[in-house]
């Protein structure tokens, strides 16, 4: 209706207003609850423009679109708003329209350009936690919002498969994991560990004994022993402990923090997981064989754990092929004055004419920064993908400087596809207790929260006592529906860029914003459908009233909901449709008869209307990639 009353305002406005119509004056808006209208036109640049009275200028404006377009039956000025009635046929029209459509809100595939989705992305040295789940809900949705739009998508992760903190479990595992009676090492087989947490298990022991170490030396430092510390960390300390003098309070304590981070770097545990990580890059055999076996269990413990979220991808990248593709880019921008190297042999980008800082890019030893690694995959994706317009980064909002510096550095490197990426920075989760800490073993276990949620969710469906009916098999879906789907919907109700406190027992209660409160709102219309019985309505019939259009109007915004958050990289937007559409359909179903309405049109409308607002929360739940029970 927007896009014909902005169609009409165009073609005629000049006649009857005697000015020329900037397209951008034209901004519709719903019409406010309590107030009479369908649409409203917010007439102040018109007002401006002409130099009249905004509420003379609505009346004119009125006026001639009520003589012109069909559907307009009436209209109301108040102040600078002109708010449009629309017929009841109008709406009648709208709802068969809708149910003819049985892609109604999703756009003709692969109609606008491709676009690749990056999420997930985990270091192959600890189990995924409650912040990967934000960040794999997050990229997945908006990956089937960019898809449900009309986008050709491509859903990837990048594999953090290399690096100091793969070594740091490598070593830690080398070191401290106990032999079996056979010889052998632990491992999943022997010890009953999924993968990804015996892994990570000896990443947190690596930080045990590295905290361990560091005490040992700053012992010795305080006691003016300095035997085996570098002539670079000896001359450090000592400008950082005359530093110390006279500080106390938050000053003290940030120098205090940076001579710990000196001494850890002198600890024996981390320049073997550092000379580790150098013979890795050289392909030593011993040390890459561990690699290899190591990475294996994180993956299959992975691949269990992507499996009960729903989630898949249509390609994976490994940094430890990547990285290559990096390095090689970044000694090409070097001979061509892109970067510059210092005299210990490091290379480094100087950004600060950009606004931002000098960033290094290679290391002294020859080794990788994240910053290459990432230079090498954004790359090889658009090599891959010739027709590739555009990555979606999803990682969190502390990452919002490396992005910022990464698509700078693309596009000095002449990548012009490099201002068309895209950060998807967000918010981090917190739990009533704090922060998570991976290297102290802190996190909430995705495996172990998903398990939470769905027993919790097994519970709470038992003790309503409405699944007798039901085998076994589909008890056992509908629980883990009913956990996952509030899980998920708990994550990503929430705007991408806010912060968020996480609880496991809101999410799957079945009042208020959650995702159990719709799915149980699409059952209960299904029952209501199953009890109607396939009735054959006439369409020209129907009965629409006050009660029926306010549901319809909801209804029509779907489509405009969809292009929204996908244009805004924002499955909440979606959610919170969703919830408002349920309340509006609840709301209506305690002050309406349905099935026991005596008017057969109005009957006939009622259940229409009932049939599509499920076919919409289905479509909408399956986006965020939450299942629609049938029956709760």
């Amino acid at each position: 209706m927007e896009v014909a009353l902005k169609e009409i305002l165009l073609s005629k406005g000049k006649v009857w207003l005697g000015i020329d119509i900037d397209p951008s004056w034209i901004q519709f808006q719903p019409t406010r609850k309590g107030v009479r209208g369908d649409v409203t036109l917010m007439v102040f640049p018109f007002a401006k423009a002409l130099q009249l009275p905004p509420a003379q200028v609505a009346e004119l404006i009125g006026k001639h679109v009520k003589s012109e377009v069909s559907f307009v039956t009436d209209f109301e000025v108040i102040q600078g708003f002109l708010n449009f009635v629309f017929s009841e046929t109008l709406w009648s029209d709208q709802l068969i329209a809708i149910h003819q459509n049985d892609s109604f809100g999703i756009a003709d595939p692969d109609s606008k350009q491709m676009v690749m989705v990056e999420y997930a992305s985990p270091n192959t040295n600890k189990p995924l936690h409650l912040g990967h789940l934000r960040n794999i809900f997050l990229g997945y949705a908006v990956a089937q919002l960019k898809k449900a739009h009309g986008h050709q998508v491509i859903k990837t992760q990048v594999i953090n498969d290399r690096g100091i903190h793969i070594c740091k479990s490598m070593l830690a595992w080398h070191r401290f994991a106990p032999l079996q009676s056979n010889g052998e090492r632990e491992t999943p087989a022997n010890s009953g560990l999924k993968g990804d947490k015996l892994v990570g298990k000896y990443y947190v022991e690596f930080e045990k004994y590295l905290q361990l170490e560091v005490k040992e030396v700053l012992t010795r430092w305080n006691t003016g022993d300095f035997s085996n510390t570098s002539a670079s960390a000896l001359e450090k300390f000592q400008e950082l402990d005359q530093a110390l003098v006279g500080k106390e309070g938050k000053a003290e304590a940030a120098i205090l923090d940076k001579i710990k981070e000196l001494a850890k770097n002198e600890t024996e545990i981390l320049r073997a997981a550092q000379d580790m990580l150098v013979r890795w890059e050289g392909r030593d055999p011993e040390t890459y064989l561990m690699w290899s076996a190591m990475n294996g269990w994180v993956y299959e413990g992975f691949a269990v754990t992507y499996q009960r979220m729903g989630v898949d991808f249509d390609k994976l990248y490994y940094e430890s092929d990547t990285f290559l593709l990096g390095k090689d880019q970044v000694m090409d921008g070097l001979a061509r004055g892109v970067f510059y190297q210092k005299p210990d042999g490091s290379v480094w980008i100087d950004l600060t004419p950009d606004g931002l800082d000098e960033k290094l890019v290679l290391r002294s030893d020859g080794t990788a920064v994240y910053m290459t690694q990432d230079i090498g995959t954004a790359i090889e994706r658009f090599h891959d993908y010739p027709s590739l317009s555009s990555i979606v980064y999803t990682v969190g909002n502390e990452q919002d400087y490396h992005f910022k510096v990464l698509f700078l550095i693309l596009d000095k490197l002449g990548y012009s596809w490099a201002k068309n990426c895209f950060h998807l920075s967000y918010g981090m989760v917190d739990l009533p207790s704090g922060k998570m800490k991976s290297r102290e073993g802190t996190v909430v276990d995705a495996d172990d929260l998903m398990e939470e949620v769905v027993n919790a969710a097994t519970v709470m469906t038992q003790e309503r006592g409405q699944i007798a009916e039901l085998t076994e098999g589909e008890r056992h879906n509908l629980f883990e529906s009913i956990g996952m789907g509030g899980l998920k919907y708990y994550l990503l109700k929430v705007d991408p860029k806010k912060r968020m406190l996480f609880n496991p027992e809101e999410s799957i209660d079945l009042t208020g914003n959650t995702g159990p409160f719709i799915q149980y709102t699409h059952a209960r219309i299904n029952s209501l459908l199953r009890k109607a019985g396939p009735i054959q309505i006439d369409e020209s019939a129907l009965v629409i009233e006050s009660g029926e259009i306010e549901l319809i109007k909801v209804l029509a915004a779907f489509p405009q909901t969809i292009a929204e958050a996908a244009d805004n990289y924002s499955p909440a937007l979606l959610a919170n449709y969703l919830y408002e559409l349920t309340k509006a359909y609840n709301s209506f179903y305690q002050q309406s008869p349905i099935l026991n309405e005596t008017n057969e049109g109005l009957r006939a409308a009622r259940i229409l209307i009932s049939r599509n607002i499920a076919k919409v929360l289905k479509t909408g739940l399956i986006i965020l990639g939450i299942n629609a029970p049938e029956r709760m």
